[in-house]
C-alpha cells in the first residue's frame, strides 16, 4: 500500500511522439539516386512539417538496419556533414513522386493536428546519429550499432 502522501513522478518536459509510419514504409534502395535533394522529417515547426535537407552522394550500407542505404550530405556542415541512412526515412525534395507524396501526406495528417495549437519547432525524437554517423530511427535502432 501507498503512502497517503504519494503522488505520480511528474510527466517529462519532452515525452517523444509515437511514428507508426516510417518504420512501416516499404520503399526500396532503387527508389532514390545519387544527386537527389531529400529530406529526412523530424517533426513540426509553425504549422508544417521539419526536417534536415540533404543531397545524396553514394551508396552506403547501413550498419543499424543492415540493409542499403544512401551517404547523404548535410550542406550546413557541423559535426555530421556525412551521413549514411535507410530510404525509409527519406522524402524526395527535387521531385514530385507518387511514393513520397503519399508518404508526406499521411505524415502531415498524422502530426500536424497533434501540434495544431503550438508554435515553436517540434522534435518528435525519432532519430539519433550512431558514431559511425549513421541516423537510426529509433525502431531500427539495436544495442550496440
Amino acid at each position: 500500500m501507498l503512502p497517503p502522501s504519494w503522488t505520480p513522478p511528474p510527466t517529462p518536459a519532452f515525452v517523444p511522439t509515437p511514428d507508426p509510419l516510417t518504420p512501416a514504409r516499404d520503399i526500396t534502395h532503387q527508389h532514390f539516386q545519387a544527386g537527389d535533394q531529400v529530406v529526412v522529417l523530424k517533426g513540426v515547426a509553425g504549422g508544417e512539417l521539419w526536417g534536415d535537407a540533404m543531397r545524396i552522394v553514394v551508396p552506403s550500407w547501413h550498419t543499424p538496419t543492415d540493409e542499403d542505404g544512401w551517404r547523404l550530405r548535410d550542406a550546413t556542415g557541423g559535426a555530421q556533414t556525412y551521413i549514411t541512412a535507410h530510404p525509409r526515412y527519406l522524402v524526395h525534395l527535387s521531385r514530385r513522386c507518387p511514393d513520397c507524396l503519399i508518404y508526406l501526406r499521411a505524415m502531415e495528417d498524422y502530426l500536424l493536428p497533434k501540434y495544431a495549437s503550438r508554435d515553436q519547432l517540434i522534435d518528435c525524437g525519432w532519430y539519433t546519429i550512431t558514431a559511425l554517423n549513421q541516423l537510426v530511427h529509433v525502431a531500427d535502432s539495436r544495442g550496440g550499432r
